[in-house]
């Protein structure tokens, strides 16, 4: 099978289609989806969320007076690990030690929260991709980790970047209820309930364990990996998942 990257993933050993294959099969879910669901998570899959890491860690320099982390940018957030962001800006290893609860602390309300949306970006293709299902009539359903508190902020996100609005046509926001439940527990729930109410023509998750368990529950569905990032945990895809980089097609 030809891929972008014959090297795969350190933790996760995923190794993502090429750019010709992975165009097939995305073409190739749009023209058969129609009446059937699409599941499609949000963060890391559809959305990049480093635009937010980047604000508040930049409001975390200026609070703390570090300036060397004022100069955040995306590309200091390749992995989830805020240590190896502080590093790769220039901070001593030691001294990211001593940052990193405070950072933590300062940074989770500010994360999970509606009012810092507005930063999310689109993955290369999501928007058009994503459109592309639901003019072809698949139902789109945006099945997030992200809990109910966080749920305005996540529509006006999805609206201004320009994806199909949740709440029209055939198109859903499904959120966890409490932001405490276990995103793993979460999804292995909602996608059991989901399994009893009709065809699921794809599903598409960054995170190695959840993109697993669609496998399971679902057997006959596509499951497709988003090889952007996740939280690494030395989890395995499943045989017959494959693993994309982005949508575009």
């Amino acid at each position: 099978m030809s891929v972008n990257n014959p090297t795969p993933d350190p933790i996760t050993g995923t190794i993502a289609l090429s750019r010709d294959v992975a165009s097939v099969l995305l073409r190739n879910i749009i023209s058969d989806c129609k009446g059937q669901r699409v599941l499609f998570d949000l963060d890391s899959t559809l959305l990049n969320n480093r635009p937010r890491s980047v604000a508040i860690m930049r409001e975390f320099a200026e609070s703390t007076n570090q300036p060397l982390l004022s100069q955040a940018a995306p590309k200091h957030f390749p992995t989830w690990s805020a240590r190896d962001s502080m590093v790769l800006m220039g901070i001593p290893e030691v001294e990211a030690d001593g940052l990193l609860d405070e950072y933590l602390e300062f940074w989770a309300p500010r994360f999970f929260s509606s009012e810092y949306c507005v930063h999310d970006v689109d993955i290369v293709g999501a928007v058009k991709f994503v459109n592309a299902v639901d003019e072809s009539e698949g139902e789109v359903i945006y099945l997030t980790g992200r809990d109910e508190t966080m749920r305005a902020g996540t529509t006006s996100s999805l609206l201004s970047l320009g994806f199909p609005p949740p709440g029209t046509n055939n198109t859903s926001l499904v959120m966890k209820p409490n932001a405490n439940d276990s995103d793993d527990t979460y999804k292995r729930d909602k996608l059991e309930s989901l399994s009893a109410s009709g065809n699921i023509a794809a599903a598409f998750d960054n995170e190695p364990a959840h993109i697993n368990s669609y496998r399971s529950v679902f057997p006959n569905t596509l499951c497709v990996h988003l090889d952007t990032d996740h939280s690494m945990r030395e989890v395995r895809l499943l045989d017959g998942i494959v693993s994309i980089k982005d949508f575009d097609h």
